[in-house]
């Protein structure tokens, strides 16, 4: 038997309950130190790992492993021992060079969380992954997936060099390996505030909503055409938001405010958002719609939704009918930046604990002014600069970034 060493001991075989209590028994029993426990299942199978120090008094360590083998084929698992060092310099010492070679390597490297989404993920999508991860030197601390029963979302905790340009480059990269399966793939620092956010925001038309509320109008009116030549002119950059929404509005004057309202009455919501705003509000997350659409269609999200803020462009109406203006001051791209600081000093919620979510071009200053910007379903100019997208299923998907197991999210939403 190995002494004066530290051993690792690896039992695998059918997980039933009792096994870890039985073998910390015996090491309680023969008075062993252990120095680290890890476990895992996998679709029923276990992989309990034991970091065991054997490093002194060899005779009182000796019926270790033996009786650790014995109980464990009592129990039908398979163990295993690989011994991690060798005697020869005075173990002190040599743990002392190690532990400090271990903080020198801490001190150079920063943790990192990649979460990857997709319905094709398989073994080609994590091949893909990890080669690239290779090439950048990536030290991997775990897997774990988030999805039930198929390989559909997959956390890898990892290690890399302190880079600061490290960050957006590795995302380009495995989006580039992954193109051709249709994954999405985050890149976030492992730090504390990537595990307690605090507050959503998001973007209503075609990211909270399936429609544009202005285009729901404008075809309600017969004004749909012309609006949507307005529409193109401001995307080839011949109108600044502000302008083209004014110049989109003016051609709704006349309209009777009772047949705009009614658009509120039967909003389409995209996929998923009842169910990422159930979670979050179990979660005790504040949640807000900042739009550049009308606040009738927000504030009905805002009751139905139960969302904490709804900020929008407020319609000039007159003896019941729309009037073709918009009242100030104008949801702005730059005031969607402005109104995610608001909420959150008022929520007294730092920055990095916040969460923005869009689809356009006029979404990506409050994305920028968040913690973490989520680009849904979007055009590709916010894809690019987003930190990361979601571009396939629901908004419910947004849970697999913030580390959430869809258990947990069952759960959340059963109300247990």
């Amino acid at each position: 038997m190995p002494t004066g060493q530290r051993v690792l001991v690896t039992v695998t075989g059918f997980d039933t309950p009792g096994i870890t209590a039985a073998l910390t028994e015996v090491l309680a029993r023969d008075d062993a130190d252990l120095l680290d426990i890890e476990q895992v299942v996998v679709h029923g199978q276990l992989i309990l790992c034991l970091l065991l120090d054997l490093s002194s008094d060899a005779s009182r360590h000796e019926p270790v492993l033996k009786n650790l083998l014995f109980e464990a084929t009592k129990m039908g698992l398979a163990l295993k021992f690989s011994v991690l060092e060798d005697a020869g310099a005075p173990l002190d010492l040599r743990h002392e060079r190690e532990r400090e070679r271990a903080r020198e390597r801490a001190r150079a490297r920063e943790r990192f969380a990649i979460t990857a989404i997709g319905d094709d993920l398989g073994a080609r999508g994590m091949h893909a992954i990890s080669s690239v991860l290779t090439r950048y030197g990536a030290n991997i601390e775990t897997i774990r997936q988030l999805s039930d029963d198929t390989l559909q979302s997959v956390e890898i905790i990892l290690q890399l060099p302190e880079d600061p340009t490290l960050t957006p480059a590795l995302r380009a990269d495995l989006i580039a390996a992954t193109v051709d399966l249709d994954l999405d793939i985050a890149v976030q620092r492992e730090t504390l505030s990537r595990r307690s956010k605090r507050l959503v925001v998001m973007d209503m038309d075609s990211t909270l909503i399936r429609i544009e509320i202005i285009d729901e109008l404008a075809r309600r009116y017969g004004v749909v055409d012309r609006v949507a030549a307005i529409t193109r002119r401001a995307m080839a950059g011949e109108l600044d938001f502000a302008a083209s929404l004014r110049e989109r509005v003016g051609l709704l004057a006349g309209m009777r405010e009772a047949d705009a309202r009614e658009v509120a009455t039967a909003l389409p919501l995209t996929e998923g958002a009842p169910e990422l705003l159930r979670v979050l509000r179990r979660l005790g997350y504040k949640t807000a719609v900042i739009s550049g659409g009308f606040t009738f269609a927000a504030n009905t999200l805002k009751d139905q939704l139960g969302l904490d803020y709804a900020y929008a462009n407020e319609l000039e109406v007159r003896d019941g009918r729309l009037t073709g203006e918009v009242l100030d001051p104008v949801v702005t791209p730059e005031r969607k930046a402005e109104l995610l600081r608001a909420i959150a000093r008022r929520e007294n919620i730092a920055p990095s604990q916040t969460i923005a979510i869009g689809d356009g071009a006029n979404d990506l200053l409050m994305l920028e002014a968040a913690g973490l910007g989520i680009a849904f379903h979007a055009k590709p100019k916010l894809e690019a600069a987003a930190d990361t997208s979601i571009s396939a299923g629901g908004l419910d998907r947004i849970l697999f970034l913030l580390g959430l197991h869809a258990r947990d999210i069952a759960h959340a939403l059963s109300g247990g």
